[in-house]
């Protein structure tokens, strides 16, 4: 039931700021439906994203969590949040269950419990003047330590991912993920305060609601016009071609096993490619992306690992960007690699990801984790991360590199764009995920990078799903999964730079300090209430205005 708290003050014509400023003290009565709205914001969250792709529950959800908290105390507001963030997290990444159940919902779990001090929070600032703001930038704060604590961070579900071709998209150009998840969450609960307008009184005046409705429309247009006018130019055309080479059992976490039948897939692609070309069936690509993984053989030491690559470098007469697994001398440690891969002088050049998944491509912990997990032992050697940006010159033209589970992260595309990127590649293996959305998911978040940067993008998967992306964020290309695919584009590689390869991290930090400052202003008036209230009537009544 919807019940008003604070008078309505204002005159008819009172603008959607002045109504903002007074904002409603209890929206729901009751926990079961506190618990329903929680449940449908996570709900509403879960279907914005991939591979669901209904882009304007994103909105809608952050609606729901602030109207599930308005009203309530912190402690109620935190188990709501946890509601909140179990039904979005535990079926958004039931992927990561080829590690195991325990491993899948004990991220799921660790992922949730960040919506608790998130909700909690809201539950705050929904009694500050100006609360809409303040609840968007809470979004921001939460997205922004989820995606670095703990273990380098798991930014999967964000509020922005939703958004890779819509409206929302274009203030990735502006302020890259963070601004988009601010604009998200800022337009569902602007509209929320104008139905709470509308509610909170038997003959409520219809211009504070309309404002509040007319700003988020113009909120929402605004995102639409952003790509346009921040837009790169064009330096050149680039003729490129992906590799899709597939991989033997699809699905399975030892797919890493078949190492040389991945790579002749891969290799047999390509050359399977330059016969196309010597056919006049398609263009000679200036430069050819192959997926990570693609040789999970160390090309660097293995003489028959190395000419099956140069040998296919030659047919096709293109460097070569190959995934290949760079191992340490003792094999204890690896280096995921994308590699720079020239017809005539092999390897020239590399990136080495930045960004590894915990219990996949590394053990954190190693001692304590495999003595109750043992199939954690399969992870035979630990990753280490890269430290340099990705930027690689191949054929012509530099590729902004991000490895898989990189393009997550705000910093690996933006740093690699920065440093003269021209095109977006993401080479991936996303084999052990085929078929449970993980696929889409990494795609939706590349679409969006497409348009942070104004470049467009090239993914190499192993075994799909590859595409190739505009710098709009629309799929031009889409590969099958678990079948071999070859696909040429013509893409143009640009110059200069949007707004949010400029700015960088300062969008998230102003963002989180605006979240961080709403907080303190919102315990500090918390304080004032309690004081207030443990006076007599006699004091408040001589003290000044009846709180």
């Amino acid at each position: 039931m919807v019940t008003e708290d604070a008078r309505y003050t204002g005159a008819d014509a009172q603008t959607a700021s002045a109504a903002a400023r007074q904002p409603p003290r209890r929206s729901l009565t009751g926990p079961a439906p506190r618990a329903l709205a929680a449940a449908a914001a996570g709900l509403c969250q879960l279907l914005s994203l991939a591979p669901y792709g209904l882009w304007w529950l994103g909105p809608a959800g952050a609606a729901l969590l602030t109207l599930a908290v308005m009203g309530t105390r912190a402690r109620r507001a935190a188990w709501l949040g946890l509601v909140c963030g179990a039904v979005l997290m535990v079926p958004l990444i039931r992927w990561q269950d080829v590690f195991g159940v325990d491993v899948w919902l004990v991220i799921a779990a660790a992922e949730t419990v960040y919506f608790a001090p998130m909700a909690a929070g809201i539950a705050l600032v929904a009694r500050l003047p100006g609360w809409p703001v303040w609840t968007a930038a809470l979004w921001v704060l939460q997205e922004a330590v989820r995606a670095r604590f703990p273990l380098g961070g798991f930014p999967w579900g964000k509020l922005a991912f939703a958004q890779p071709d819509t409206p929302f998209s274009g203030y990735a150009a502006l302020g890259s993920s963070p601004l988009t998840t601010f604009a998200v969450a800022l337009v569902g609960v602007l509209l929320l305060a104008a139905v709470l307008r509308l509610v909170r009184r038997p003959r409520p005046p219809l211009a504070a609601s309309a404002g509040l409705a007319a700003g988020a429309v113009a909120i929402t247009a605004a995102g639409a016009a952003l790509p346009a006018l921040t837009a790169p130019a064009v330096d050149h055309t680039a003729t490129v071609a992906l590799v899709q080479g597939n991989v033997p059992g699809v699905g399975q976490m030892s797919i890493l096993g078949e190492r040389m039948q991945v790579l002749r897939n891969h290799v047999e692609g390509v050359h399977r490619l330059a016969d196309r070309v010597e056919a006049g069936e398609a263009p000679r690509p200036d430069l050819v992306v192959l997926p990570e993984n693609a040789s999970d053989i160390d090309a660097y030491a293995d003489p028959a690992a190395a000419e099956l690559i140069s040998a296919a470098a030659r047919d096709i007469g293109a460097p070569l960007l190959i995934g290949i697994t760079r191992y340490s001398a003792d094999g204890t440690e690896r280096e995921v690699r994308s590699v720079v891969w020239d017809p005539q002088e092999g390897p020239v050049d590399h990136y080495t990801k930045r960004y590894l998944v915990p219990f996949g491509e590394y053990v954190p912990y190693r001692d304590f984790f495999t003595r109750f997990v043992e199939r954690l032992e399969q992870v035979g050697s630990d990753a280490v991360p890269g430290t340099r940006p990705g930027a690689l010159r191949l054929g012509g033209t530099t590729l902004a590199t991000a490895i898989c589970f990189d393009v997550a992260f705000d910093r690996p595309v933006r740093e690699s764009v920065a440093a003269g990127g021209q095109i977006i590649a993401v080479p991936t293996n996303n084999a052990n995920y085929n078929f449970t959305g993980q696929s889409q998911q990494q795609l939706a978040i590349t679409r969006l990078r497409a348009v942070e940067h104004g470049r467009p993008a090239v993914v190499a998967s192993t075994s799909g799903i590859s595409a190739v992306v505009t710098a709009r964020g629309e799929v031009a290309y889409r590969s099958p999964e678990a079948e071999p695919a070859v696909h040429v584009a013509e893409l143009p590689a640009m110059t200069g730079l949007t707004p949010a390869t400029r700015l960088g991290a300062l969008p998230e930090a102003a963002l989180c300090a605006v979240a961080a400052g709403a907080l303190a202003g919102a315990a500090a008036a918390a304080r004032r209430r309690s004081r207030s209230a443990s006076k007599g009537p006699a004091e408040r009544s001589s003290g000044g205005r009846q709180a």
